[in-house]
């Protein structure tokens, strides 16, 4: 199926969502648009709405109300097209423990009809450092190693979007460092925009674009993570972060 190009440079556009479970707003009247080759840090306390959100975008979850187009097409019409060209990382979801984790990778591969897999993954390995992991069992792996294998799961395809829930949970702040570096040159490199979830706010100072603070399923605040300092006049993200959650 082809996807039609965008006469602008949006990727991503969010037309005016709510998400209702029962009596339970999760996502509110959210009407967002996303660029190309930006990266996006979504903010906020558990509940906010973020993890609804990024499941709207990715099609496991159907909006209430409004629509979601990804490339141009709605995602829900179109997610088996649209969901070639994206991918997801959450230390959350666990891969196959009984499979080593080349053998995981080329799973996916296989699954997203990656050409030459048998070159993606050692490439894939050698880039993100985790080359003598290639024939452990993923069960065996520590939580860090698990995160990092999760990365080249959602690399492996070359996504034009990537989404990420809490991607450096677990890591110690070197590999954390490492990681945070990694991407913000991947998507320079790759022109690919990032959707980053995080309760790390000196990882989303450094890494992204764009900040979204959301709160009870709404958003907020919108702008540069300057931007949303200066106009809190507060002189880090997490001191913002703090006075927003707490008025």
């Amino acid at each position: 199926m082809y996807l039609k190009s965008m006469k602008d440079d949006s990727v991503i556009k969010i037309n005016n969502v709510t998400k209702q479970y029962d009596n339970v707003f999760a996502v509110k009247s959210l009407t967002l648009e996303l660029k190309k080759n930006q990266i996006y840090g979504l903010l906020g306390p558990n509940g906010c709405g973020k993890s609804t959100t990024m499941g709207m975008i990715l099609g496991l979850i159907s909006p209430s109300i409004g629509s979601i187009e990804v490339f141009g097409r709605n995602i829900e019409k179109y997610r088996t097209e649209i969901l070639q060209k994206m991918n997801f990382i959450s230390p959350f979801i666990d891969l196959p423990k009984k499979l080593t984790v080349e053998q995981n990778l080329k799973v996916f591969g296989n699954l997203y009809n990656v050409n030459k897999i048998d070159e993606k993954i050692p490439e894939l390995l050698e880039t993100l450092k985790i080359q003598k992991l290639r024939t452990r069992l993923v069960g065996e792996l520590s939580s860090g190693q698990k995160n990092r294998v999760m990365l080249a799961k959602a690399l492996i395809n070359d996504p034009e979007i990537l989404l990420l829930d809490e991607p450096t949970a677990n890591l110690d702040p070197d590999i954390a460092d490492f990681v945070i570096n990694f991407l913000k040159n991947y998507s320079l490199r790759k022109n690919t925009t990032l959707i980053f979830a995080s309760h790390n706010m000196s990882e989303v100072d450094k890494l992204c674009d764009e900040v979204i603070l959301m709160r009870s399923g709404k958003i907020i605040k919108k702008g540069t993570p300057q931007g949303i300092k200066n106009f809190y006049e507060k002189d880090n993200l997490q001191e913002v972060f703090l006075k927003v959650m707490r008025s």
